[in-house]
Protein backbone atom coordinates (compact mmCIF):
# COMPACT_ATOMS: atom_id res chain seq x y z
CA UNK A 1 0.00 0.00 0.00
CA UNK A 2 1.89 3.32 -1.20
CA UNK A 3 2.27 6.11 1.68
CA UNK A 4 1.96 9.32 -0.01
CA UNK A 5 2.01 12.68 1.71
CA UNK A 6 -1.58 13.69 1.29
CA UNK A 7 -1.93 18.49 0.94
CA UNK A 8 -4.86 19.70 3.47
CA UNK A 9 -6.04 22.09 0.41
CA UNK A 10 -7.33 25.65 1.32
CA UNK A 11 -7.09 25.18 5.41
CA UNK A 12 -5.47 27.59 7.91
CA UNK A 13 -4.36 25.54 10.91
CA UNK A 14 -3.36 28.28 12.88
CA UNK A 15 -6.34 29.21 14.95
CA UNK A 16 -7.14 25.33 15.10
CA UNK A 17 -3.78 25.17 16.12
CA UNK A 18 -3.81 28.32 18.47
CA UNK A 19 -7.29 26.69 20.21
CA UNK A 20 -5.31 23.08 20.87
CA UNK A 21 -2.13 25.11 22.76
CA UNK A 22 -4.84 26.51 24.78
CA UNK A 23 -6.75 23.34 25.32
CA UNK A 24 -3.80 21.13 25.73
CA UNK A 25 -2.14 24.00 28.33
CA UNK A 26 1.06 24.20 26.06
CA UNK A 27 3.13 26.76 27.20
CA UNK A 28 3.76 29.33 24.62
CA UNK A 29 6.56 31.61 25.88
CA UNK A 30 8.84 32.08 29.15
CA UNK A 31 8.37 34.24 31.66
CA UNK A 32 10.76 37.30 31.40
CA UNK A 33 12.87 35.88 34.56
CA UNK A 34 13.57 33.05 32.69
CA UNK A 35 14.65 34.67 29.61
CA UNK A 36 16.47 37.19 31.75
CA UNK A 37 18.72 34.11 33.33
CA UNK A 38 19.14 32.30 30.05
CA UNK A 39 20.51 35.45 28.45
CA UNK A 40 23.06 35.53 31.70
CA UNK A 41 23.91 32.23 31.05
CA UNK A 42 24.35 32.12 27.64
CA UNK A 43 27.80 33.64 27.74
CA UNK A 44 28.88 32.49 31.41
CA UNK A 45 29.90 28.93 30.77
CA UNK A 46 33.68 27.92 31.73
CA UNK A 47 36.21 26.10 30.35
CA UNK A 48 37.73 25.63 33.83
CA UNK A 49 38.31 21.92 34.29
CA UNK A 50 37.24 20.74 30.98
CA UNK A 51 39.21 18.55 28.69
CA UNK A 52 39.76 20.41 25.41
CA UNK A 53 38.74 18.60 23.00
CA UNK A 54 38.05 20.43 19.57
CA UNK A 55 40.47 18.75 17.86
CA UNK A 56 37.90 15.53 17.38
CA UNK A 57 35.95 15.89 14.08
CA UNK A 58 32.20 15.77 15.66
CA UNK A 59 29.04 16.11 13.56
CA UNK A 60 25.80 15.57 14.23
CA UNK A 61 22.87 14.70 12.50
CA UNK A 62 19.48 15.26 12.84
CA UNK A 63 16.28 16.15 10.67
CA UNK A 64 16.87 18.97 8.30
CA UNK A 65 16.39 22.28 9.95
CA UNK A 66 16.97 21.01 13.41
CA UNK A 67 18.11 23.93 15.64
CA UNK A 68 18.14 21.67 19.34
CA UNK A 69 21.25 19.76 18.62
CA UNK A 70 21.71 17.85 21.68
CA UNK A 71 24.39 14.65 19.90
CA UNK A 72 27.20 15.16 18.05
CA UNK A 73 29.50 11.93 17.04
CA UNK A 74 33.02 11.17 15.71
CA UNK A 75 33.63 7.11 14.50
CA UNK A 76 37.53 6.46 14.53
CA UNK A 77 38.24 2.71 13.17
CA UNK A 78 41.24 0.28 13.17
CA UNK A 79 42.25 -2.83 12.27
CA UNK A 80 41.19 -3.95 16.22
CA UNK A 81 37.76 -2.27 16.72
CA UNK A 82 36.12 1.48 16.86
CA UNK A 83 37.25 4.26 19.43
CA UNK A 84 33.77 6.24 19.50
CA UNK A 85 32.91 9.50 20.62
CA UNK A 86 29.45 11.18 21.35
CA UNK A 87 29.38 15.03 22.88
CA UNK A 88 26.27 15.76 24.27
CA UNK A 89 24.87 19.09 25.13
CA UNK A 90 26.23 19.80 28.83
CA UNK A 91 23.06 21.74 29.64
CA UNK A 92 24.72 21.77 33.24
CA UNK A 93 27.05 24.11 32.14
CA UNK A 94 23.70 27.25 31.66
CA UNK A 95 21.54 25.72 34.12
CA UNK A 96 21.31 26.49 37.63
CA UNK A 97 20.13 23.83 40.00
CA UNK A 98 17.07 25.95 41.78
CA UNK A 99 17.16 28.19 39.48
CA UNK A 100 14.52 29.55 37.54
CA UNK A 101 15.49 27.93 34.11
CA UNK A 102 15.26 24.64 36.17
CA UNK A 103 12.07 25.12 37.87
CA UNK A 104 10.49 25.88 34.27
CA UNK A 105 12.26 22.68 32.93
CA UNK A 106 10.64 20.20 35.74
CA UNK A 107 7.43 21.99 35.30
CA UNK A 108 7.48 21.51 31.55
CA UNK A 109 9.55 18.11 31.24
CA UNK A 110 10.10 18.07 27.31
CA UNK A 111 10.01 19.35 24.29
CA UNK A 112 6.65 19.64 22.46
CA UNK A 113 6.42 19.39 18.85
CA UNK A 114 3.79 20.95 16.47
CA UNK A 115 3.47 21.95 12.89
CA UNK A 116 3.70 25.49 13.47
CA UNK A 117 6.36 25.52 15.83
CA UNK A 118 8.36 24.00 19.32
CA UNK A 119 7.40 24.25 22.76
CA UNK A 120 10.92 23.88 23.89
CA UNK A 121 12.33 22.63 27.08
CA UNK A 122 14.42 25.52 27.41
CA UNK A 123 14.88 29.27 26.20
CA UNK A 124 15.48 28.76 22.53
CA UNK A 125 18.63 31.59 23.24
CA UNK A 126 19.79 28.07 24.74
CA UNK A 127 18.26 25.30 23.39
CA UNK A 128 19.25 26.74 19.74
CA UNK A 129 21.78 28.73 20.64
CA UNK A 130 24.44 28.71 23.01
CA UNK A 131 23.49 25.10 24.25
CA UNK A 132 23.30 23.73 20.92
CA UNK A 133 25.76 21.66 19.01
CA UNK A 134 25.90 23.66 16.16
CA UNK A 135 28.90 24.03 14.01
CA UNK A 136 29.39 27.60 14.63
CA UNK A 137 31.23 27.31 17.79
CA UNK A 138 33.36 25.97 20.58
CA UNK A 139 30.36 24.38 23.00
CA UNK A 140 30.55 22.83 26.54
CA UNK A 141 29.66 18.69 26.37
CA UNK A 142 29.42 15.26 28.36
CA UNK A 143 31.81 13.54 26.45
CA UNK A 144 31.51 10.24 26.55
CA UNK A 145 34.59 7.47 24.79
CA UNK A 146 33.94 4.41 24.02
CA UNK A 147 35.82 1.40 23.18
CA UNK A 148 34.33 -0.94 20.83
CA UNK A 149 35.60 -4.45 19.56
CA UNK A 150 35.20 -5.71 15.89
CA UNK A 151 31.88 -6.60 17.17
CA UNK A 152 31.19 -2.80 18.43
CA UNK A 153 30.90 -4.31 21.82
CA UNK A 154 31.86 -1.93 24.55
CA UNK A 155 35.63 -2.78 25.97
CA UNK A 156 36.11 0.35 28.18
CA UNK A 157 33.80 3.47 28.56
CA UNK A 158 35.04 7.01 29.90
CA UNK A 159 32.80 10.39 30.29
CA UNK A 160 33.93 13.74 31.40
CA UNK A 161 32.93 16.91 31.09
CA UNK A 162 34.88 18.69 27.82
CA UNK A 163 34.78 21.89 25.17
CA UNK A 164 33.66 20.16 21.56
CA UNK A 165 33.37 22.19 18.28
CA UNK A 166 30.77 20.60 15.60
CA UNK A 167 32.55 20.44 12.15
CA UNK A 168 29.25 19.94 10.26
CA UNK A 169 25.67 19.81 10.59
CA UNK A 170 24.29 17.02 8.48
CA UNK A 171 20.36 15.59 7.87
CA UNK A 172 19.23 11.60 7.11
CA UNK A 173 18.58 12.62 3.41
CA UNK A 174 21.60 14.53 1.99
CA UNK A 175 24.06 12.21 4.57
CA UNK A 176 25.62 10.90 2.09
CA UNK A 177 26.26 13.12 -0.77
CA UNK A 178 27.23 15.98 2.48
CA UNK A 179 29.81 13.22 3.81
CA UNK A 180 29.76 9.69 2.20
CA UNK A 181 33.44 9.54 4.95
CA UNK A 182 30.49 9.52 7.84
CA UNK A 183 27.62 7.30 6.13
CA UNK A 184 30.31 4.75 5.34
CA UNK A 185 31.97 4.77 9.09
CA UNK A 186 27.96 4.94 10.49
CA UNK A 187 27.15 2.38 8.27
CA UNK A 188 29.68 0.09 8.91
CA UNK A 189 29.14 0.96 13.30
CA UNK A 190 25.35 0.70 12.68
CA UNK A 191 24.64 -2.11 10.99
CA UNK A 192 27.03 -4.37 13.61
CA UNK A 193 25.09 -2.88 16.55
CA UNK A 194 21.85 -3.78 14.88
CA UNK A 195 23.21 -7.46 14.38
CA UNK A 196 24.19 -6.92 18.25
CA UNK A 197 20.66 -5.89 19.00
CA UNK A 198 19.67 -9.07 16.82
CA UNK A 199 21.88 -10.71 19.27
CA UNK A 200 20.64 -9.53 21.86
CA UNK A 201 17.06 -10.54 21.15
CA UNK A 202 16.04 -6.61 21.35
CA UNK A 203 14.04 -5.23 18.41
CA UNK A 204 13.31 -2.07 16.90
CA UNK A 205 9.75 -1.67 15.27
CA UNK A 206 9.76 -0.05 11.72
CA UNK A 207 6.72 2.00 11.78
CA UNK A 208 5.70 4.68 9.87
CA UNK A 209 5.22 7.89 11.45
CA UNK A 210 2.01 9.81 11.00
CA UNK A 211 2.62 13.61 11.09
CA UNK A 212 1.47 16.82 9.98
CA UNK A 213 3.94 19.00 8.24
CA UNK A 214 3.75 22.76 6.86
CA UNK A 215 5.76 22.70 3.32
CA UNK A 216 5.81 25.46 0.31
CA UNK A 217 1.84 24.15 -1.11
CA UNK A 218 0.84 24.62 2.22
CA UNK A 219 -0.19 21.60 5.26
CA UNK A 220 0.27 17.95 4.36
CA UNK A 221 -0.48 15.13 6.41
CA UNK A 222 1.88 12.32 5.56
CA UNK A 223 3.63 8.86 6.49
CA UNK A 224 7.35 9.13 7.47
CA UNK A 225 9.26 5.43 6.63
CA UNK A 226 12.77 6.49 8.77
CA UNK A 227 15.56 6.23 6.19
CA UNK A 228 18.45 3.53 7.26
CA UNK A 229 20.66 6.45 8.27
CA UNK A 230 18.27 6.57 10.92
CA UNK A 231 18.09 3.60 12.69
CA UNK A 232 21.80 3.23 12.63
CA UNK A 233 21.84 6.85 14.31
CA UNK A 234 19.90 5.44 16.88
CA UNK A 235 22.08 2.59 17.59
CA UNK A 236 24.73 5.08 18.89
CA UNK A 237 22.64 6.42 20.87
CA UNK A 238 21.24 3.23 21.92
CA UNK A 239 25.06 2.29 22.94
CA UNK A 240 25.33 5.25 25.33
CA UNK A 241 22.10 4.52 26.97
CA UNK A 242 23.00 1.27 27.77
CA UNK A 243 26.31 1.91 28.79
CA UNK A 244 24.87 5.12 31.32
CA UNK A 245 22.51 3.02 32.87
CA UNK A 246 25.59 -0.11 32.97
CA UNK A 247 27.63 2.46 34.92
CA UNK A 248 24.63 3.48 37.39
CA UNK A 249 24.00 -0.23 38.12
CA UNK A 250 26.88 -0.91 39.07
CA UNK A 251 27.00 2.22 41.57
CA UNK A 252 23.15 1.15 42.22
CA UNK A 253 22.42 4.46 42.27
CA UNK A 254 20.64 6.72 39.18
CA UNK A 255 17.28 6.60 36.82
CA UNK A 256 16.75 4.34 34.05
CA UNK A 257 14.22 3.78 31.39
CA UNK A 258 12.58 0.09 31.80
CA UNK A 259 9.81 -1.86 30.34
CA UNK A 260 8.62 -5.34 30.90
CA UNK A 261 8.58 -8.33 28.58
CA UNK A 262 6.02 -8.92 26.92
CA UNK A 263 3.95 -11.83 29.19
CA UNK A 264 3.75 -15.61 28.04
CA UNK A 265 -0.05 -14.96 26.88
CA UNK A 266 0.69 -11.84 24.73
CA UNK A 267 3.31 -13.83 22.86
CA UNK A 268 0.84 -16.36 22.20
CA UNK A 269 -1.81 -14.22 21.24
CA UNK A 270 0.46 -12.56 18.46
CA UNK A 271 1.39 -15.94 17.29
CA UNK A 272 -2.01 -16.62 16.38
CA UNK A 273 -2.24 -12.73 15.04
CA UNK A 274 0.01 -13.69 12.37
CA UNK A 275 -1.55 -16.90 11.51
CA UNK A 276 -4.38 -14.92 11.02
CA UNK A 277 -2.54 -12.34 9.27
CA UNK A 278 -0.88 -15.24 7.32
CA UNK A 279 2.05 -13.96 8.50
CA UNK A 280 5.10 -16.46 8.71
CA UNK A 281 6.17 -17.10 11.95
CA UNK A 282 8.65 -20.64 11.86
CA UNK A 283 8.40 -22.60 15.11
CA UNK A 284 11.58 -21.67 16.66
CA UNK A 285 11.87 -18.14 15.23
CA UNK A 286 11.36 -15.70 18.50
CA UNK A 287 8.85 -12.63 18.13
CA UNK A 288 12.16 -9.97 17.56
CA UNK A 289 13.30 -12.37 14.74
CA UNK A 290 9.73 -12.17 12.68
CA UNK A 291 8.81 -8.40 13.32
CA UNK A 292 12.16 -7.33 12.18
CA UNK A 293 11.20 -9.03 8.72
CA UNK A 294 8.05 -7.17 8.57
CA UNK A 295 7.61 -4.52 5.95
CA UNK A 296 5.50 -1.72 6.44
CA UNK A 297 3.95 -1.43 2.74
CA UNK A 298 3.05 -4.79 2.56
CA UNK A 299 -0.79 -4.16 3.80
CA UNK A 300 -0.76 -7.31 6.17
CA UNK A 301 2.57 -6.81 7.61
CA UNK A 302 1.51 -3.21 8.45
CA UNK A 303 -1.30 -4.43 10.70
CA UNK A 304 1.02 -7.30 12.33
CA UNK A 305 3.70 -4.85 12.96
CA UNK A 306 0.57 -2.21 14.36
CA UNK A 307 -0.43 -5.27 16.65
CA UNK A 308 2.94 -6.30 17.49
CA UNK A 309 3.22 -2.54 18.86
CA UNK A 310 1.01 -3.39 21.54
CA UNK A 311 3.23 -5.89 22.86
CA UNK A 312 5.74 -2.98 23.64
CA UNK A 313 3.90 -1.52 26.53
CA UNK A 314 5.02 -0.30 30.02
CA UNK A 315 7.75 1.24 29.30
CA UNK A 316 9.11 3.87 32.73
CA UNK A 317 11.41 5.70 34.56
CA UNK A 318 12.79 4.01 37.76
CA UNK A 319 14.88 5.70 39.99
CA UNK A 320 17.20 3.71 42.91
CA UNK A 321 19.36 5.00 45.21
CA UNK A 322 21.43 1.84 46.99
CA UNK A 323 19.04 -1.06 45.56
CA UNK A 324 19.30 -1.95 41.96
CA UNK A 325 15.93 -3.01 40.82
CA UNK A 326 14.16 -6.17 40.59
CA UNK A 327 13.93 -5.95 36.86
CA UNK A 328 16.20 -3.31 35.30
CA UNK A 329 15.75 -3.97 31.60
CA UNK A 330 14.25 -2.82 28.77
CA UNK A 331 12.51 -5.46 26.81
CA UNK A 332 12.72 -3.63 23.31
CA UNK A 333 16.58 -2.98 24.31
CA UNK A 334 17.01 -6.54 25.36
CA UNK A 335 18.89 -4.90 27.85
CA UNK A 336 19.06 -2.21 30.79
CA UNK A 337 18.98 1.24 29.17
CA UNK A 338 19.19 4.90 30.34
CA UNK A 339 17.75 7.87 28.90
CA UNK A 340 21.06 10.00 28.41
CA UNK A 341 21.35 11.56 25.33
CA UNK A 342 18.87 14.44 24.63
CA UNK A 343 19.20 16.75 27.57
CA UNK A 344 17.76 19.61 25.90
CA UNK A 345 14.65 18.20 24.91
CA UNK A 346 13.99 15.88 27.79
CA UNK A 347 14.23 16.87 31.48
CA UNK A 348 15.75 13.32 33.26
CA UNK A 349 19.07 12.93 30.58
CA UNK A 350 20.42 16.27 32.69
CA UNK A 351 20.18 14.15 35.75
CA UNK A 352 22.10 11.02 33.98
CA UNK A 353 24.57 12.54 32.68
CA UNK A 354 25.48 14.41 36.11
CA UNK A 355 25.47 10.60 38.04
CA UNK A 356 27.49 9.35 34.94
CA UNK A 357 30.08 11.88 35.24
CA UNK A 358 30.75 11.17 39.48
CA UNK A 359 30.90 7.73 39.07
CA UNK A 360 33.54 7.62 36.37
CA UNK A 361 35.46 10.45 38.17
CA UNK A 362 34.78 8.97 42.15
CA UNK A 363 33.41 11.87 43.11
CA UNK A 364 30.01 12.60 45.11
CA UNK A 365 27.22 12.98 42.49
CA UNK A 366 26.03 16.58 42.84
CA UNK A 367 23.17 16.91 45.70
CA UNK A 368 20.82 18.82 43.50
CA UNK A 369 20.72 15.04 41.17
CA UNK A 370 20.26 12.92 43.69
CA UNK A 371 17.53 14.52 45.53
CA UNK A 372 15.58 15.36 42.31
CA UNK A 373 15.59 11.15 41.83
CA UNK A 374 12.57 10.19 43.69
CA UNK A 375 10.56 12.80 42.28
CA UNK A 376 11.49 12.32 38.31
CA UNK A 377 9.85 9.17 37.45
CA UNK A 378 6.74 10.94 38.36
CA UNK A 379 7.52 13.98 36.54
CA UNK A 380 8.90 12.40 33.15
CA UNK A 381 5.52 9.89 33.17
CA UNK A 382 3.79 13.16 33.20
CA UNK A 383 5.37 14.80 30.65
CA UNK A 384 5.54 11.68 28.42
CA UNK A 385 1.57 11.28 28.84
CA UNK A 386 1.35 15.44 27.48
CA UNK A 387 3.54 14.90 24.65
CA UNK A 388 1.66 11.74 23.78
CA UNK A 389 -1.91 13.82 24.22
CA UNK A 390 -0.11 16.65 21.84
CA UNK A 391 0.71 14.41 18.89
CA UNK A 392 -2.21 12.59 18.41
CA UNK A 393 -4.29 15.44 18.81
CA UNK A 394 -2.67 17.62 15.79
CA UNK A 395 -3.00 14.50 13.75
CA UNK A 396 -6.66 14.27 15.06
CA UNK A 397 -7.27 17.74 14.25
CA UNK A 398 -5.65 17.73 10.79
CA UNK A 399 -7.60 14.61 9.97
CA UNK A 400 -10.85 15.95 10.67
CA UNK A 401 -10.20 18.93 9.12
CA UNK A 402 -9.72 17.70 6.15
CA UNK A 403 -12.78 15.45 5.86
CA UNK A 404 -15.33 17.21 7.59
CA UNK A 405 -16.96 17.75 3.94
CA UNK A 406 -16.76 14.06 2.64
CA UNK A 407 -18.92 12.64 5.20
CA UNK A 408 -20.75 10.10 3.15
CA UNK A 409 -18.29 9.96 0.65
CA UNK A 410 -16.15 5.88 0.19
CA UNK A 411 -12.38 5.56 1.01
CA UNK A 412 -10.83 2.10 0.30
CA UNK A 413 -8.21 0.89 3.16
CA UNK A 414 -6.90 -1.78 4.97
CA UNK A 415 -8.31 -2.88 8.49
CA UNK A 416 -5.03 -2.75 10.67
CA UNK A 417 -6.97 -3.70 14.36
CA UNK A 418 -10.44 -5.65 15.35
CA UNK A 419 -12.28 -5.93 18.34
CA UNK A 420 -15.87 -7.78 18.51
CA UNK A 421 -18.15 -4.36 16.79
CA UNK A 422 -15.20 -1.88 15.67
CA UNK A 423 -11.64 -1.78 14.89
CA UNK A 424 -9.04 0.70 13.10
CA UNK A 425 -8.79 1.33 9.37
CA UNK A 426 -5.18 2.49 7.26
CA UNK A 427 -6.76 4.89 4.95
CA UNK A 428 -5.15 4.69 1.44
CA UNK A 429 -5.54 8.06 0.01
CA UNK A 430 -5.73 10.16 2.36
CA UNK A 431 -2.76 9.05 4.46
CA UNK A 432 -5.10 8.96 7.69
CA UNK A 433 -5.69 6.22 10.27
CA UNK A 434 -9.47 5.86 12.18
CA UNK A 435 -11.98 4.24 13.88
CA UNK A 436 -14.44 1.46 11.69
CA UNK A 437 -17.28 0.21 12.79
CA UNK A 438 -18.53 -3.31 11.41
CA UNK A 439 -18.33 -6.90 12.67
CA UNK A 440 -16.14 -9.55 11.38
CA UNK A 441 -13.28 -6.92 10.23
CA UNK A 442 -11.04 -8.84 8.00
CA UNK A 443 -7.49 -7.36 9.78
CA UNK A 444 -5.14 -6.99 7.30
CA UNK A 445 -6.96 -7.28 3.85
CA UNK A 446 -8.44 -4.05 1.84
CA UNK A 447 -12.25 -2.95 2.45
CA UNK A 448 -14.31 -0.01 1.50
CA UNK A 449 -15.31 1.68 3.71
CA UNK A 450 -17.94 5.25 4.06
CA UNK A 451 -17.46 7.93 6.37
CA UNK A 452 -19.75 8.88 9.33
CA UNK A 453 -18.62 11.17 10.88
CA UNK A 454 -15.81 13.64 10.97
CA UNK A 455 -15.95 15.70 14.22
CA UNK A 456 -13.48 18.91 13.71
CA UNK A 457 -14.31 20.18 17.57
CA UNK A 458 -14.32 16.22 19.02
CA UNK A 459 -11.23 15.69 16.69
CA UNK A 460 -12.39 12.52 15.76
CA UNK A 461 -13.29 10.31 12.41
CA UNK A 462 -15.34 7.42 12.26
CA UNK A 463 -16.05 4.64 8.85
CA UNK A 464 -18.66 1.82 8.64
CA UNK A 465 -17.45 -0.96 5.95
CA UNK A 466 -19.44 -0.66 2.82
CA UNK A 467 -17.99 -3.43 0.83
CA UNK A 468 -15.47 -5.71 2.21
CA UNK A 469 -12.90 -8.04 0.64
CA UNK A 470 -12.67 -5.40 -2.21
CA UNK A 471 -8.87 -5.07 -4.15
CA UNK A 472 -7.55 -1.86 -3.53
Amino acid sequence: MARRPTAIQGLDLSGPLSALRAELRIPTEFAPETIAEAQRAATSWSRDGRLDATDLELVTLDPAGSRDLDQAFAIQADGTGFRFYYAIADVAAFVVPDGVIALDAAARGETLYLPDGRSPLYPAILSEGAASLLPDGDRPAVLWQLDLDRRAEPTAVAVRRAVVRSRAQLDYAGLGAARPDVATQLEKLGELRLEAERNRGGVSLNMPEQEVVRGESGWRLDYRVPLPAEARNAQLSLLVGMAAATLMIEAKVGLLRTMPRPPHHTRVALRHSAAALGVRWPEHASYADVIRELDPDVPVQAAMLRVAGAAFRGAHYVAFDGTVPDHPSHAAVAAPYAHATAPLRRLADRYVSEICLAIVAGTPIPGWARRALPDLPKTMAAADEHAHRVDHAVVDLAEALMLEDRIGELFEGVVIEADDDHGQIQIREPAVQARVEGSELPVGHPVTVRLVTADVTARRLSFEVSAPGRTV
